[in-house]
């Protein structure tokens, strides 16, 4: 077994390397540049479009199952999960605090990833036979790149990771241990109480789904973010030395933190770059599921709002966990996992424990909405694959999965899961690219209608 589980290792470090964090950066990279920085551009009206109730996507003649707004907090409940508090301090963990800029580069560009995915779904989406919108990678493989086997290895690798990884036994794990820590609630008692909640929502389907994510999403990210704002209210004398030495231990951490820690600018980059994409998933193919049930009747406005998705979740949640371990610097401490984290909230607030409350009620609401939007990741792949027929029987499977993931024993199961979400990876990075054409069409044929809509606006 040891033989079996020292073999997988070196399979992810080496699908996981180098490569792949520069296939992901990179082609976020070109598509910033062949949209003319288009995240800098059209984040206001992204923004305004999620904000704003974006009334125009919800009419009747909208072909889609959900708002654009629903899609989104979809999207995100599966994006924001443990990997915005246990992933970032796992990065700074092993990579320093300069970790957390790479991790802000690799969103930047990701979020141009992130609105041609979007992009994509809409424009590839199809109807099932049960009248649900039914897209993502599989279908512009299939439809828009015509080919089939890559669009069955990403169906089948998304089944896999929502199964045997992101969507079950971690979450499951994660929300048994906050309940321990923060509550004392037995493991079995939890367990029971997650499957009973994920049950009666996942068999509701994505309206119920996205029902429950456009409540929970808004509502747990507000709460963590005034959280963190207000430790950093509590410590602000100490805000711009920790972004000083975010940004420059990034490029010279021996200078910053001392050589004997063993951190290297190389150590930081795959870090941070690493753990980011892990946390917001551009490029990783599993949003542009949730973006195709959009009500929308254009791709490049789901773009836009999808694009959205990596900037909240990085840009913002993770960048609080970020400053919290760096303005308290626990950073380094002796602990592991969500156990850093809580050790810098507690610093940060002066109330007794409080911090460890916060973090551990997080990891719940967190994992517990991861757990409900990889259910609908893993339902479309499994459509895409054998039919609507098996439907109903992917989700008793995964019911079940939920139900025994707190007591199973999990480092192998980790290991398999990162490599399949790597294998996820690699189709979708091909459609993007191969797309790249179609990207550029359906982005300046919206501008245009934009611009065109402004002026005879003025003209009036």
């Amino acid at each position: 077994m040891e033989q079996i589980t020292n073999l997988l290792n070196s399979i992810d470090s080496f699908l996981w390397g180098p490569p792949l964090l520069i296939l992901l950066v990179g082609t976020g990279a070109y598509l910033t540049f062949r949209l003319k920085f288009l995240q800098i551009r059209k984040l206001p009206l992204a923004l305004k479009l999620v904000f704003s109730g974006n009334k125009e996507n919800e009419k009747d003649d909208c072909e889609g199952d959900v708002t654009p707004f629903a899609a989104l907090c979809t999207a995100l409940s599966a994006t924001i999960g443990t990997g915005n508090i246990v992933g970032v301090a796992t990065a700074l963990k092993a990579g320093g605090p300069g970790a957390l800029f790479w991790m802000w580069l690799a969103a930047f560009f990701g979020m141009a990833t992130k609105y041609a995915e979007g992009l994509l779904a809409v424009k590839y989406r199809v109807t099932d036979e049960n009248g649900q919108m039914s897209g993502g990678p599989m279908y512009y493989l299939s439809r828009g790149l015509n080919n089939k086997f890559l669009a069955n290895m990403f169906a089948v690798c998304g089944v896999g990771v929502a199964f045997f990884g992101i969507g079950t036994f971690t979450q499951v794990n994660s929300i048994s241990a906050g309940a321990k820590a923060a509550f004392n609630v037995p493991i079995y008692v939890t367990a029971a109480v997650v499957t009973i909640l994920v049950a009666l929502i996942t068999l509701g389907g994505v309206k119920r789904i996205s029902k429950v994510a456009e409540k929970v999403v808004p509502f747990m990210t507000v709460g963590y973010v005034l959280a963190v704002i207000t430790i950093i209210v509590l410590n602000i004398n100490q805000l711009f030395p920790a972004i000083k030495l975010i940004v420059y231990s990034a490029f010279n951490p021996k200078a910053a933190l001392g050589g004997s820690l063993g951190i290297t600018v190389m150590l930081s980059i795959q870090r941070g770059v690493g753990r980011g994409v892990f946390s917001n998933e551009a490029g990783l193919g599993s949003a542009p599921i949730a973006a195709a049930a959009a009500k929308t009747n254009s791709p490049a406005r789901q773009g836009l709002i999808a694009m959205t998705g990596t900037f909240l979740d990085t840009m913002v949640v993770c960048t609080m966990t970020g400053l919290v371990l760096v303005i308290t610097n626990t950073w380094h401490a002796a602990y592991e996992g969500p156990a850093l984290t809580t050790v810098a909230f507690n610093q940060g607030l002066p109330f007794n424990n409080i911090g460890g409350i916060i973090v551990n009620v997080g990891l719940m609401f967190f994992a517990f909405t991861t757990i409900l939007g990889w259910n609908y990741y893993g339902e479309r792949c499994t459509e895409y694959l054998g039919g609507v027929k098996y439907i109903k029987p992917y989700k008793i499977v995964y019911i079940m999965l939920v139900a025994v993931g707190a007591f199973l024993p999990l480092e192998t199961v980790f290991i398999i899961a990162d490599i399949v979400n790597g294998l996820m990876a690699i189709p979708n990075l091909i459609g993007i690219i191969g797309l790249r054409k179609v990207i550029a069409y359906e982005t300046n044929l919206y501008l245009n209608d934009m611009e065109e809509k402004y002026n005879i606006a003025q003209m009036q």
